[in-house]
């Protein structure tokens, strides 16, 4: 199993730019509605804000991540993180409920992930989360892809992330053995702090990298999109609003 080789994250940058990402997941926190000693799995912790946020009910909380600058960060909150590839979950069945936010579209064999997930609950348990569904940034996404092949690169190995319909990931995780499963696209427009050009930096410099443009380019195709993007998603107070839409889950293992 190999680790998606687009995911390339700088702490100190995420924490900068991405702020909004664990911010708006504070209602599946909600969701998930931890209790006092449970024993939960936040799959994809990333720097660790919405594990501390868990933690702060007093769960007992493991957090994951195949980032491991990322891990250290959360490690640094105090937190219980490992570095560990989603999509091969070394765990039995030890856990009251698995947390996932802004990561599963980030592993793209979710045959994988589900059967990991599944193993690591135990009966009764629950998993709870979010990620990017069909239609993603499906605007922002072609601006960068067009702005890649007017300057003759190559998208590397297509569009490495899975934004995935309703349906589709119903069908996968009751493969997996799960029921009660609820999934449901939320469209979800959503404010860049750092605008077009910081955005692509914090979440597609390895893509960038793997479509082979060279460091010292990459800053002028961020600037690009954002120039092509500007009509669409400049706002008139001079912010930018990007087209997000996001996958909301819950789900059971059988008791």
């Amino acid at each position: 199993m190999s680790v998606n080789a687009t995911s390339r994250w700088d702490p100190a940058d995420y924490a900068k730019n991405a702020a909004f990402v664990p911010a708006l997941g504070l209602p599946v926190v909600d969701l998930l509605a931890p209790r006092q000693g449970e024993q939960i799995l936040d799959l994809g912790c990333g720097d660790g804000v919405l594990t501390e946020a868990i933690a702060a009910t007093g769960a007992i909380v493991v957090g994951v991540d195949a980032a491991a600058d990322m891990v250290a960060a959360a490690r640094k909150r105090g937190l219980d993180a490992h570095v560990m590839d989603g999509q091969a979950l070394e765990f039995g069945p030890e856990f009251d409920a698995v947390f996932s936010n802004a990561a599963l579209h980030w592993m793209l064999d979710p045959g994988a992930v589900a059967r990991g997930v599944f193993a690591a609950l135990k009966p009764g348990g629950r998993f709870v989360g979010e990620m990017g569904g069909q239609g993603n940034i499906a605007t922002l996404r072609a601006a960068l892809h067009a702005e890649l092949a007017a300057r003759g690169y190559a998208m590397p190995g297509g569009d490495p992330q899975w934004y995935a319909a309703p349906d589709e990931f119903v069908t996968v995780y009751e493969d997996a053995g799960f029921t009660d499963i609820e999934a449901s696209l939320i469209p979800r427009p959503t404010l860049l702090p750092a605008g077009i050009a910081g955005w692509l930096r914090t979440f597609r410099t390895g893509f960038l990298d793997r479509a082979g443009v060279p460091g010292a380019e990459q800053a002028d195709v961020a600037a690009a999109v954002q120039d092509r993007l500007e009509p669409v998603f400049r706002q008139p107070d001079g912010s930018w609003l990007a087209d997000y839409v996001r996958l909301r889950f819950s789900m059971r293992k059988p008791a």
